[in-house]
């Protein structure tokens, strides 16, 4: 048997060379390829701010006084003007009827010592004298007046009341709050951006606000005023935008998410699955001839499924957008229709 050994290990070797010789060649990768076209991109900021009303104040007791009326009811609309309430004015009156009177005696007196003096039988002593009288009567018929119109309260503008938490009869104090009215015809949105961004705003700019309360429904505006002071704490700066609010979705005190539009441009844009990542570099295939060269490029911002790209690659170039897992450098691919054939290694 020994003299057929190495005839027998000979054959096997070439078996095994044969096998190897016969192995099928590796198929043409399958790949989908787009031109690069331009497309427009926005730099946004986002922020949380804070809605607050057009206009709101709180309307409190003056003095110290009881409450007779309230002409309001539970979050109803109040004109400008209008009497929200109306404390007692019994002591008032009577003052202001007397300080009247006075007034009236003084001025009477006042025109007989004028006719005398211009007869010679008054003095201009007497005259100044009485002159002052009459004045400082008109003063406290003015001022009781106004002790009576402090005790009507009126709406300083058209808005909405808030609930009522006093009521008829009831004493108040000074200061003690009656009601509150807003005015939510627009809407006030502040909110803070970092000093460091502060280059990408201005006025007019136009925002998107979205509300936990109405998610789907983002509220459109414009910053009507930029903080012209840096808080040193947060180095922030704060800013101020109007939202039309004409059916009063939005509230004041409501928190909302704010996107601030700063710049649009053109730039070159490829499908984020075009693009391959290698550390801090990216890069992309671009086809030449159903061959696929890796490209390294500069990337911007990521937008709807879309990768900005900043440097090296020029408008019109053809890019693989998918099937990019599947090439090496200098491959041969093959697009939808092709024939299938064996893959051409990279010289």
């Amino acid at each position: 048997m020994r003299p057929f050994l190495p005839i027998i290990l000979t054959a096997l070797c070439l078996a095994g060379c044969n096998g190897e010789k016969q192995q099928k060649p590796r198929a043409v990768p399958l790949v989908e390829a787009g031109p690069i076209a331009r497309v427009s991109f926005t730099d946004t900021l986002e922020a949380v701010g804070t809605a607050l009303a057009n206009e709101q104040v709180v309307l409190s007791a003056p003095v110290t006084e009881r409450i007779t009326a309230l002409n309001f009811a539970d979050g109803g609309f109040v004109a400008k003007g209008q009497v929200i309430a109306t404390l007692a004015v019994g002591q008032e009156r009577a003052e202001l009827a007397s300080a009247e009177a006075t007034a009236l005696q003084a001025s009477q007196q006042l025109q007989r010592i004028q006719a005398l003096k211009a007869r010679g039988f008054a003095t201009g002593a007497t005259l100044d004298q009485q002159t002052a009288l009459a004045n400082s009567a008109r003063a406290n018929a003015d001022l009781a007046r106004a002790s009576i119109g402090d005790r009507v309260i009126r709406a300083p503008f058209a808005g909405w009341v808030s609930l009522r938490t006093v009521s008829p009869g009831a004493i108040v104090t000074a200061g003690t709050a009656i009601a509150t009215v807003s005015d939510i015809s627009r809407i006030k949105l502040d909110f803070t951006i970092p000093e460091t961004r502060l280059s990408l705003l201005r006025e007019g700019m136009p925002i998107k606000a979205v509300s936990a309360a109405w998610p789907d429904r983002p509220f459109a505006g414009m910053i009507a005023t930029i903080d012209p002071v840096i808080d040193p704490a947060t180095r922030a700066i704060r800013v101020r935008a109007i939202l039309p609010n004409p059916d009063h979705a939005l509230k004041p005190g409501m928190l909302l998410t704010v996107s601030v539009l700063a710049s649009q441009r053109q730039s070159l844009a490829v499908p984020e699955l075009a693009v391959v990542g290698d550390g801090d570099e990216r890069f992309v295939f671009v086809l030449e001839d159903r061959t696929a060269k890796r490209v390294k490029v500069d990337t911007g911002i990521r937008q709807n499924g879309l990768v900005e790209i900043t440097g090296g690659l020029k408008a019109g170039q053809k890019v693989v957008t998918e099937g990019v897992v599947k090439l090496t450098d200098g491959v041969t691919v093959r697009l939808a229709g092709d024939k299938p054939g064996p893959a051409k290694a990279a010289g």
